[in-house]
């Protein structure tokens, strides 16, 4: 079974990654004024750019009940688990040091990042699939979302003063910062890595919650859209609520930041599941050209990765310069992005069409 909802969905959260990628690139590499809600929060905060990799995450866990299958600790499955979440973890080691691999004295070498967490994640929420059964995974969760609400507040590592409201003055950034060293995105004092090692349990936490929505997709409980808007709306609610002690932080993954994004990706799938899962009807133009993206995810997001750097290219800033004047940098600086995004989309479009899909 292969739900095109969530095809589409996974595409359109890659084509929100290639976008919240470009307008930086287009900030930091063009000097443009961007849209503030295409970037990333520095700290406590939600933005449109910060719901993508949360989202995806989900979407990770919701697809792993459609592809695996719980036969007992013996399953050949395992294997294939493991080996893609090397393949994942390796593949995200080269693309998150690719500048440090041409140029040494560019930065220092980076160990974690978003492929690293995919392929993390992806491990750890399929194997606990075949091993535990939903009630024990539900208890997972809860524990791993309660439980790092108090590990965020033990007094940090190199006696940085605690505040979670403030950026990396907390016990998971001072874990970073004494066990990765120089390894680290944020450089500093205050420094952290954003995919660092203690963020990757709530994280874990969000593609659980992704393998139970899952579960009630494959069971026909979504085929009841009510069902999942109260689970979707639900977790939205609470981890507002939560969020007035515990922030939400996407950079050490806080279990508010959790709740709120897996709310908001429910909501997203409750809207498209009964639209685009019927027999009865084709997907759309629309839909259709998300599907490209999604049914290739990681090689579109491979693909970026490796060409980021062409929506700065002269080229492609040719209409942005031409039009900064009288539209605006916010919206003229959308034009290179749209080309760029556009080159990265026909070629998956290219791989959907013959009806190539890559594995890793």
């Amino acid at each position: 079974m292969r739900l095109i909802s969530l095809d589409v969905l996974r595409g359109l959260t890659v084509a929100g990654m290639i976008l919240v990628n470009s307008a930086a690139a287009m900030k930091w590499g063009a000097q443009a004024e961007v849209a503030p809600i295409l970037l990333h929060k520095s700290w406590e905060g939600l933005t449109l750019a910060d719901l993508v990799f949360p989202g995806f995450l989900t979407m990770v866990g919701i697809a792993i009940p459609f592809s695996l299958r719980s036969h007992g600790p013996d399953n050949p499955q395992q294997g294939r688990i493991l080996a893609r979440t090397g393949r994942l973890v390796l593949l995200g080691l080269i693309l998150s040091n690719l500048y440090w691999a041409a140029q040494f004295a560019s930065g220092d070498f980076r160990i974690f990042g978003v492929l690293q967490r995919i392929g993390l994640v992806y491990g750890a929420c399929a194997l606990l699939f075949l091993a535990a059964g939903p009630r024990v995974r539900l208890a997972m969760i809860a524990v791993l979302l309660i439980g790092y609400w108090p590990l965020t507040l033990i007094p940090a590592l190199d006696g940085l003063p605690n505040d979670l409201w403030q950026r990396g003055h907390n016990f998971v950034a001072s874990v970073d910062r004494v066990l990765l060293g120089d390894h680290l995105y944020v450089k500093g004092p205050e420094g952290y890595d954003p995919e660092g090692i203690l963020g990757t349990l709530p994280a874990i936490a969000q593609g659980l919650i992704g393998v139970a929505i899952g579960e009630m997709l494959a069971r026909g409980e979504g085929r009841q859209t009510r069902s999942l808007a109260i689970v979707g709306g639900a977790m939205l609610a609470l981890g507002l609520a939560w969020s007035f002690a515990f922030p939400i932080v996407k950079d050490i993954w806080s279990s508010s930041f959790v709740l709120v994004t897996a709310g908001i990706t429910v909501l997203a799938l409750t809207l498209l599941h009964p639209l685009l899962d019927r027999e009865d009807r084709a997907p759309g133009i629309a839909a259709t050209a998300m599907i490209a993206f999604g049914a290739n995810a990681i090689a579109a997001y491979t693909l970026h990765q490796l060409t980021a750097s062409v929506v700065t290219w002269d080229l492609l800033l040719v209409p942005f310069h031409a039009g900064r004047a009288t539209m605006g940098d916010p919206l003229a600086s959308l034009i290179p992005v749209a080309l760029y995004m556009l080159l990265i989309w026909g070629a998956m479009e290219w791989l959907r069409r013959k009806r190539w899909f890559v594995k890793i």
